[in-house]
């Protein structure tokens, strides 16, 4: 929480972001660490030490602008799916996640630790961000799945 880190759904883990927030004005460089956040339209979450750096502790959350700073190298080509849902119970995940295999031909659970912990399950596994963006489309048309997203798979 007292490191200049962040999460980000789909940018490399150890990437340099300069976060701006577009109300003051204030920048913090972060590197990327975890996937996130699972909520809304929401593109990055910062840590503690890096929220209040730009003066986002009262209000929580901002417009910002974010700018790669550097991309870690020699990363493997990237593999993006789309998170569909996020559970306490495993059981209700398991039944997610064949749901989503037998429509789009692969999913996977990735347990998500904390308190408590979720299971996140994540559809399909595509080669480009695009055409995970066109299948999360096709989720939440078909399954009346509101809340899909795109997330990067880690290796």
């Amino acid at each position: 929480m007292e490191q200049m880190v962040a999460a980000h759904r789909t940018l490399p883990f150890q990437t340099m972001v300069r976060v701006r927030n577009l109300s003051n004005d204030k920048t913090v460089d972060v590197r990327i660490i975890d996937r996130g956040p699972f909520v809304g339209n929401r593109i990055i979450d910062l840590s503690h030490a890096a929220a209040k750096e730009i003066e986002m502790i009262g209000p929580g959350v901002a417009n910002v602008e974010l700018t790669i700073l550097s991309s870690p190298a020699g990363m493997a080509p990237a593999v993006f799916a789309v998170q569909v849902g996020a559970f306490r119970e495993k059981a209700n995940a398991d039944r997610m996640q064949q749901r989503m295999t037998t429509e789009y031909g692969s999913a996977k659970l990735v347990l998500r630790q904390g308190d408590p912990p979720l299971w996140r399950v994540l559809a399909g596994r595509e080669a480009t961000q695009e055409a995970a963006e066109t299948l999360a489309r096709r989720i939440r048309q078909e399954q009346g799945v509101g809340a899909a997203f795109v997330v990067r798979l880690d290796p």
